[in-house]
């Protein structure tokens, strides 16, 4: 790579730059947190998830929240505003800090006490579970087997049951299931079940809230938020136990605290259960935002220490006695047990006298009861379809004619197993095409979902098929898609999930829940982009799990910006020929310099000498927040390419946004026009009103995306923004998915020295704590099931 500034490079220095070093990019789990949900960043609001404030002016994020008391003003800007804040501000240490040394007393054997506690406290935790206003959400939303999984958490809760039968057992044979329909599909789909519905408040709820709130010094503004989190009786619950503000999206525990002690004074103090308890659940929330769907219990107890939790093993088995958080010791035999419960206690003293078990311990997992019923759930169901799979099926004929030799390996293996892991660049996706194709012509019912609208698009491309593929929120929501049996499963005898790796645990759940006994399912995605918005790691665990066949695509990704990201996946970024300036290096010195260029490009440059409007350019860079962020590059480019007062809560017709309905979904769209009935969007052809209290917090100008929102979507020219101070947050995955997002044109606009190569080859995804691995190793193999 050349040693000397450059400008644009058209031919074998174009993405070779050493100069040309990247901006930042948070780790795959936190890189997005204004995509996932308010809390990932501080200040967040319900419902905010990546969202910018239309009313807002692009801000900096230097300023650490966790050094904030709850103020009418830090309070009301958790309310109102953290939508600008960049990825890099989330937590990094809180409820996620790593330990290499043993942490107090044996994990394992507090987990004994853990289970005996809850036995002694039977009657009151049947009471506190008996004060919720409904059922524990993911036990609303899974049905069958997660329901069954609910029931075995209560019973050992209860005392009924030990812990082992529970935590520990290896997984036994699905239970037969609901065979697919064979008659045709209902003419009208039933909607598919869906995440609890968030609770809207009521006037006097506020109200009373408010006035809780103002005797404790906070603001206002979290009234609505608070009693929508808590329910009808959040004021009273804020003044019996004022940590469970906590709760609320976008507060942290230094504003929790501060509430807490202008209620209760004297009384107020850090070893006080129900703070304890609160931070417990709080760190097990912020750890979700980042992917994790469970911590290492040392882990959790070393953050309550550092929030001066005098003894942080006291509050995890009272957490856990409370039912607030479960314990977990994947991959340990039953019969293991007792001395499994004492490998943390004497893991030092071993090592001591050079007497340690060569066999590694078996950490204990504390985990959010949602995470851990979808995750049983998930594993549960992969294993009803890997065992329910006809397997004599004889597709030769159709793996014959196949268009690639890939092509056909995926359609054999499909024909012979019931779950498949497909991985492989943008080139691969002709391969489910050419599955769907086939599959349809032996009579199947064959359909193919994506993550997005431009992600159906490019699969019914190359399928010739326009009716080959539906979103996935269309088809879970029963909008879309082939509708479902009785029992609420869809009428499918094969079911390709394109961009995996964006699937997240809850959603994976409901959808594998609603397939029928019988159905083929192909997880297929590129295994090096950035992972979920949401928690798990759903395609990265099948893969590493090896619970099924797995085909890896020989379709390489053809031209400059397919040799480039190719390399950049091994962790290598060199040289590539460019002689249609189809990947140029545009160097900068400052932030300021960094939105001069970019400007320039996306209205001049590519238009110009590629022939790519500014419509179908997209920029990409690290964070909303800081000087070259997404908020300020959208000023910038509205400014030039659409300028206007911003009449409608921040925007004119003609904008380009993006809408986020739910945390991790990020849709394109434009604005059309507005009235009392709210914004009207045009997403894709596809109209969509958000009503006018939603504007705030679910559209943000669209010119500009961060990586994670641009993910399973592609444009004809692609701008990535790597400004001086992303250099810290970024890392391969980050870098793999931002310049992959770009078909035939790829501008890199840089400051990052050499931070560009080194994280290519240094930093790679960071991991995630999850559960669905060990899950997945332990099913019985199919043979075993089908013997008598």
């Amino acid at each position: 790579m050349c040693r000397r500034p450059c400008t644009v490079i058209p031919t074998r220095t174009g993405a070779r730059c050493d100069c040309a070093s990247p901006g930042e990019t948070p780790d795959p789990a936190a890189e997005n947190d204004e995509d996932r949900g308010p809390d990932a960043v501080a200040g967040g609001t319900p419902g905010e998830d990546g969202a910018e404030g239309a009313k807002r002016a692009p801000e900096t994020v230097d300023e650490d929240p966790a050094a904030e008391e709850v103020t009418p003003t830090t309070a009301a800007r958790t309310t109102e505003g953290a939508a600008g804040g960049s990825a890099q501000e989330a937590p990094a240490t809180d409820g996620a800090s790593t330990s290499d040394t043993a942490d107090g007393p044996a994990a394992l054997s507090e987990a004994e006490a853990e289970l005996a506690a809850q036995r002694e406290l039977r009657e009151r935790i049947e009471k506190r579970k008996a004060e919720k206003e409904g059922p524990i959400p993911a036990g609303t939303k899974l049905s069958g087997p997660a329901a069954d999984l609910l029931a075995a958490v209560r019973a050992v809760e209860s005392g009924e049951k030990p812990g082992t039968a529970f935590f520990d057992s290896p997984a036994t044979a699905p239970a037969p299931r609901r065979a697919a329909p064979s008659g045709p599909a209902p003419a009208r789909p039933s909607p598919a079940p869906a995440r609890p519905a968030v609770r809207s408040a009521s006037p006097e709820a506020a109200a009373s809230v408010a006035a809780v709130l103002a005797q404790g010094g906070a603001p206002e503004a979290l009234a609505r938020p608070a009693a929508a989190t808590l329910g009808e009786q959040a004021a009273d619950l804020l003044r019996e136990d004022p940590w469970q503000l906590l709760s609320v999206p976008g507060v942290r525990p230094e504003q929790a605290d501060g509430f807490a002690r202008a209620l209760l004074g004297a009384e107020c103090g850090p070893d006080d259960e129900r703070r304890t308890a609160a931070l417990v659940g709080w760190q097990l929330e912020s750890a979700a935002l980042r992917g994790h769907t469970a911590l290492d219990a040392s882990q959790v107890r070393a953050a309550l220490a550092g929030r001066a939790v005098t003894d942080p093993e006291a509050a995890v088995q009272h957490a856990v006695a409370e039912g607030l958080v479960l314990v977990f010791q994947d991959g340990l035999d039953p019969s293991q047990a007792p001395d499994a419960a004492r490998t943390e206690e004497t893991d030092g003293e071993e090592a001591g006298d050079g007497t340690r078990d060569a066999q590694e311990p078996v950490p204990v997992l504390l985990g959010l009861d949602r995470y851990a019923l979808a995750e049983e759930s998930l594993a549960d169901g992969l294993g009803r379809l890997i065992n329910s799979c006809e397997r004599g099926a004889d597709w030769a004929d159709a793996a014959a004619a196949a268009p690639s030799p890939s092509a056909g390996e995926l359609i054999r293996t499909v024909a012979t197993a019931g779950l498949v892991a497909h991985s492989g660049g943008e080139s691969a996706r002709a391969e489910p095409a050419a599955l769907i194709a086939a599959a349809r012509a032996l009579g199947l019912r064959a359909l193919a979902t994506a993550h997005s609208t431009d992600g159906v698009r490019r699969l019914t491309a190359a399928a010739g098929d326009p009716q080959a593929a539906v979103t996935l929120s269309g088809l879970l929501s029963g909008t879309a898609g082939p509708g479902r049996d009785a029992d609420g499963a869809f009428a499918l005898d094969l079911l390709v999930v394109l961009d995996a790796p964006q699937l997240d645990v809850e959603t994976a759940a409901m959808l594998v829940e609603a397939l029928a006994d019988g159905t083929r399912l192909v997880l297929s995605g590129d295994p090096g982009v950035l992972g979920s918005a949401g928690a798990g790691r759903v395609f990265a665990d099948v893969l590493a799990a090896r619970a099924c066949p797995q085909v890896v695509s020989r379709t390489p990704d053809p031209g400059p910006i397919g040799e480039l990201v190719s390399g950049i996946g091994i962790g290598e970024i060199g040289p590539v020929d460019a002689p249609g300036k189809e990947v140029v290096i545009v160097p900068v010195r400052d932030a300021g310099e960094a939105v001069h260029r970019t400007v320039q490009l996306v209205a001049d440059s590519v238009p110009r000498a590629i022939g790519v409007p500014s419509s179908d350019t997209q920029v990409i860079t690290v964070g909303h927040g800081g000087p070259a962020g997404t908020t300020a590059l959208n000023a910038a480019l509205k400014q030039r390419l659409n300028p206007g007062p911003g009449r409608f809560g921040g925007f004119d017709p003609g904008d380009r946004v993006v809408h986020v309905p739910a945390p991790g979904r990020a849709v394109p769209g434009s604005v059309v026009s507005a009235d009392a009935e709210g914004l009207h969007l045009d997403c894709a052809g596809t109209p969509v009103v958000v009503p006018q209290h939603g504007v705030g917090s679910s559209v943000r100008h669209g010119w500009a995306l961060s990586a994670h929102q641009a993910a399973g979507m592609r444009w004809p020219a692609v701008v990535v923004v790597l400004p001086g101070d992303a250099a810290r947050g970024l890392s391969r995955p980050w870098v793999y998915t931002a310049f992959s997002r770009a078909e035939r044109h790829l501008s890199v606009v840089h400051g990052v020295d050499q931070a560009l190569p080194r994280a290519v080859a240094e930093t790679p995804a960071q991991e995630r704590t999850t559960r669905l691995r060990p899950l997945l190793e332990a099913l019985p193999a199919p043979d075993a099931v089908q013997a008598p």
